[in-house]
């Protein structure tokens, strides 16, 4: 693989500028190692995490597939998610000092109305063990990118195309980073995430200006994705049409996951769920249709979680296949950028 060199790949010693997005129980172990083991950065999600001993064991199991040795820094970022934190490190079970002490290459916050507080936390336990941790935060907002420039070391700036929760007020991915390198032409990195689904699209961001790219959704379509084969056959029938996937609360409601951000709301594949809603039904009539389709083992009202690009992927292949591809695609495209200098279209 013929590398591409970015700020983002040399902090790292990556091949490629992709990041797998720390998505709840989907980035598992077994997916962010392939994901780093590709050239790739892989990371692990552990805001949903019922222990810190849950996610230590994670952490664990990463070294053991990737033969890392004790005290060597973990090559994943760990994702954490700032209205979880602000429950769990007031418990008798908080979680951040606990994963910075096993050494992640980096830190991923994202989705809280103070994330600064935890952030300084990672520089004050940094400074107390003379180490330096990658801090991403990811952002849906020009002025939240202003907000946290000078205290993290990449801004992820995540459109409304993307899949799972982000800003609801979002704008487009490419409207955004635009916006964001603008306002910040001396600020940290900046990664851009939503709806990036092949290697032209990354190819098109590197040369906007984007350190890297994180995708979430493209990598759901991989057997290393545990998701049950009735919700990836649910990617598979998505097109391109807007309507197939919706912005909505609807799901955390069902599904019981509420607690985001004002002006937070996750993207999913629309289907009975939203007829619900759109059928008027209270909060607790929607509750017992969804659980007793989910007790009848019915796909009608599964959630699905979905960027708008799912529909240009058509096959679920290997993790390490799906990086080396969009690497390769990228590769390709880049070169081809100095025809248009040259004369040569």
């Amino acid at each position: 693989m013929i590398p591409i060199n970015t700020p983002l790949t040399k902090h790292f010693g990556l091949k490629t500028p992709i990041i797998l997005a720390p998505m709840g129980s989907v980035a598992t172990p077994e997916l962010a190692s392939a994901i780093t083991a590709a050239g790739a950065l892989g990371t692990i999600g552990a805001a949903f995490d019922a222990t810190a001993s849950v996610t230590l064991a994670k952490i664990q199991k990463i070294k053991t597939i990737l033969n890392i040795a004790p005290g060597t820094p973990v090559p994943v970022a760990i994702g954490l998610i700032g209205w979880k934190l602000d429950k769990t490190e007031v418990s008798d079970d908080p979680r951040l000092h606990a994963i910075l002490n096993e050494h992640p290459a980096a830190i991923f916050f994202a989705f809280g109305d103070d994330l600064g507080k935890y952030i300084a936390q990672v520089h004050e336990h940094d400074k107390k063990h003379g180490r330096k941790t990658f801090i991403f935060v990811q952002l849906g907002t020009v002025e939240d990118a202003v907000r946290y420039a000078p205290q993290v070391d990449c801004i992820v700036v995540q459109g409304n195309e993307a899949g799972g929760h982000g800003r609801s007020d979002a704008p487009p991915m490419f409207s955004l980073l635009q916006a964001v390198l603008s306002a910040l032409p001396s600020g940290p990195m900046v990664v851009a995430a939503g709806g990036i689904s092949t290697g032209a699209q990354i190819a098109a961001l590197l040369t906007m200006g984007a350190a890297g790219v994180l995708l979430g959704t493209r990598f759901l379509f991989t057997p290393e994705c545990p998701w049950p084969l009735a919700k990836k056959d649910a990617l598979l029938k998505l097109d391109l049409n807007p309507t197939r996937t919706v912005r909505t609360l609807a799901y955390d409601e069902v599904g019981r996951s509420m607690g985001w951000p004002a002006k937070h709301d996750g993207r999913a594949i629309r289907n009975k769920v939203m007829d619900d809603v759109a059928a008027g039904l209270s909060l607790d009539e929607r509750l017992a249709r969804y659980d007793e389709s989910a007790a009848k083992g019915e796909d009608s009202r599964l959630i699905v979680w979905a960027g708008v690009g799912a529909g240009i992927t058509s096959e679920i292949k290997p993790a390490a296949e799906v990086v080396r591809e969009l690497h390769e695609e990228a590769i390709q495209k880049l070169r081809s950028v100095d025809l248009f200098l040259a004369g040569g279209v």
